[in-house]
């Protein structure tokens, strides 16, 4: 059967098209982890997150076949930045999804394509519109976990999750500070509200969403883990602590297993395995794919 590219749809928040490029997503890597840049989890994740561009969902392309979507054209937060996710079987698709990229995921004319440096083809395609390899790209850590999970706790600090009460103004805390914010963040209803959201997309396990607590109350850290039923890997996103609480800490050890980061960090220096993609974008003062100069 043919294979047909259509627009995303425009309605916001998770929708059925939001399931279906889901689904892609969890399928595409359930025997292997073919797209450790853009898992299921980072896709769910920022339609969780408030700083989506939401009025230009319907410029994210889908390629679907017999039903079934096979290939995705999309940017995370806004226009400009794209990540092309493509089925092993249609990789015939790439040059029309660099062309989508270029047309419908610009901003002011220009567009920066994630091209993991070992696909050579995609390059190519980039480099055939006019792209330019560019300084920065994401590197991503793939961990093979083998051995007993335990972790380490500073002295006087426990786990617990958001499956157990917790305070969500603490947890806006942590990563308001956890992130390099300075000082206190805004309590205000509005940002409580979409900060309470980010923990409650479809496919969130609130027991993988562990906080290290102090004996007072407050928050350390914290580590999300994603994990979608019966697969064998998990994507380990955000981690973060507050400064003050990692600086004044005192490791000790603790005999509860943990999946969580301090291991995976651990073992991180030692049998990492990175995966990186590099921005493919127009050269400077091209003017985009028109070429002409902006400003």
């Amino acid at each position: 059967m043919e294979v047909s590219v259509r627009p995303f749809t425009a309605e916001p928040g998770f929708t059925e098209d939001f399931c279906a490029v889901r689904d892609f997503l969890v399928r595409l890597n359930a025997d292997e982890v073919r797209t450790p840049g853009f898992l299921w989890a980072r896709w769910e994740w920022a339609f969780a997150l408030p700083f989506q561009d939401t009025t230009a969902l319907d410029r994210i392309g889908v390629w679907e076949q017999d039903g079934h979507v096979v290939g995705l054209a999309t940017y995370e937060q806004g226009l400009g930045d794209a990540w092309l996710v493509v089925d092993p079987d249609h990789r015939d698709l790439l040059s029309a999804m660099v062309d989508h990229a270029v047309d419908r995921l610009s901003a002011d004319g220009r567009v920066r394509i994630l091209v993991p440096d070992d696909d050579a083809e995609l390059a190519g395609h980039a480099a055939a519109r006019g792209l330019v390899r560019a300084e920065d790209g994401e590197p991503n850590a793939l961990l093979d976990l083998t051995s007993d999970l335990h972790y380490v706790l500073p002295d006087g600090y426990r786990t617990v999750s958001l499956a157990d009460d917790w305070d969500l103004r603490a947890f806006h805390r942590l990563l308001h500070r956890g992130f390099g914010h300075a000082g206190e963040p805004d309590y205000g209803e509005s940002e409580l509200a979409w900060r309470l959201r980010s923990t409650a997309s479809p496919s969130q396990r609130a027991d993988l969403q562990v906080l290290v607590q102090s004996r007072e109350g407050a928050y350390g850290a914290f580590c999300g883990v994603w994990l979608w039923p019966g697969s064998a890997y998990a994507m380990v996103e955000p981690v973060c602590s507050d400064p003050a609480a990692a600086a004044g800490a005192r490791a000790r050890p603790c005999s509860r297993p943990c999946g969580g980061r301090a291991t995976w960090a651990r073992r991180w220096r030692t049998s990492a395995r990175l995966r990186r993609s590099t921005r493919a974008r127009f050269p400077a003062g091209s003017g985009g794919p028109g070429g002409h100069r902006l400003g």
